[in-house]
């Protein structure tokens, strides 16, 4: 997905469900902080990390405090919609509690507020919270994510260590993700 591409939907869902803002969820909230990221997907080579970031045709949406907005938003524009079919992306939705986050995420969400948003406000996952609640859910497709992130130097080792301090995980958990941190980091330093 490209940013302008997520702008649409983030102009369609707020036309949807008559709100102002939406909160973004999901490997697209990248596009708040690395609006770049959508285009690399088209110039890199098939195996180049940027293309992991950018590869998702779906947005995670939330109307903040509205569930049934949210629902009317997936309705209108969500998978295998005449939205999704004529554009070939589309919303998904979600709620507030989808994604396991550090405390204060929500001091931390990126804007994206536009023309092309008709200034409807998409709030955006800042990168650090984004793959804390990825490797929460500790999904295939979110371990390739995080580990793209990382490679391409998105990120900072000591503020994913204190983030993840900072989600209400299992101290299993914590300790799985927080080990899967140094290694990458570890396997990227060594590569460059």
């Amino acid at each position: 997905m490209r940013r302008t591409q997520l702008e649409h939907i983030i102009r369609a869902a707020g036309q949807i469900a008559q709100t102002d803002t939406l909160l973004i969820f999901g490997s697209q909230s990248i596009l708040g902080q690395y609006p770049e990221i959508g285009e690399s997907f088209r110039l890199h080579a098939h195996d180049h990390p940027a293309r992991v970031l950018a590869r998702s045709m779906e947005a995670d949406i939330c109307v903040p405090h509205q569930p049934d907005k949210t629902d009317e938003i997936e309705g209108s524009i969500g998978e295998m919609s005449v939205f999704h079919d004529t554009f070939g992306y589309y919303a998904q939705a979600v709620d507030e509690t989808t994604c396991k986050l550090p405390l204060g995420w929500q001091e931390r969400l990126i804007e994206i507020s536009s023309p092309n948003t008709r200034n409807v406000k998409g709030l955006c996952l800042e990168i650090h919270d984004l793959l804390i609640a990825k490797w929460a859910a500790y999904r295939q497709k979110d371990i390739e994510f995080c580990t793209a992130a990382v490679q391409l130097g998105l990120v900072q080792k000591e503020v994913l260590l204190l983030r993840l301090q900072q989600t209400p995980l299992s101290i299993e958990h914590i300790h799985l993700v927080e080990q899967t941190i140094r290694r990458l980091f570890d396997e990227s330093t060594n590569t460059r």
